[in-house]
């Protein structure tokens, strides 16, 4: 058994402690936002809030996460966030929308950690994203507006 929290509301796991916390939050609370991409951590797709960290949900074993507290997007909220979203409805970021609930998460991550970053800043954190409709412009651009809108 697995005691955490899941935006929120606790719940509590009986299923394989190797299961990844990818398929627990999809196939067990149905929360569907949360996407498999890779299944080995090399595309983001799958990123979750852990304890406020970003986490690749897919090769998280969920009999590590007793007593965590996971976001995933469709718990996402707060002023970065918030910003965020803004952003990226702005300029129109998604294409196909596989890949972006994953971004979405890293890119709010980043600036919770850093209101004001820069170019290199930015690509660092999201190095891991992977896009196959090569977004990144946009992403780059969103994340900048995002980081505007928060300062005033």
């Amino acid at each position: 058994m697995t005691n955490l929290t899941v935006n929120g509301k606790e719940v509590t796991w009986d299923i394989d402690p190797e299961t990844p916390l990818l398929w627990a939050l999809r196939d067990h609370e149905k929360l569907t936002g949360t996407k498999f991409g890779c299944g080995v951590a090399q595309c983001g797709a799958c990123t979750v809030m852990l304890n406020g960290m970003p986490r690749r949900s897919c090769v998280t074993p969920i009999g590590t996460l007793e007593g965590a507290e996971v976001t995933t997007i469709e718990g996402m909220e707060g002023a970065e966030f918030e910003a965020v979203q803004t952003a990226w409805q702005g300029i129109d970021v998604p294409q196909c929308g596989w890949c972006q609930s994953g971004q979405i998460m890293s890119a709010t991550a980043l600036l919770q950690m850093n209101g004001a970053p820069t170019d290199e800043d930015i690509d660092n954190a999201m190095a891991g994203n992977v896009c196959r409709c090569a977004t990144y412009v946009r992403v780059r651009q969103a994340i900048h507006d995002a980081a505007k809108t928060m300062e005033g």
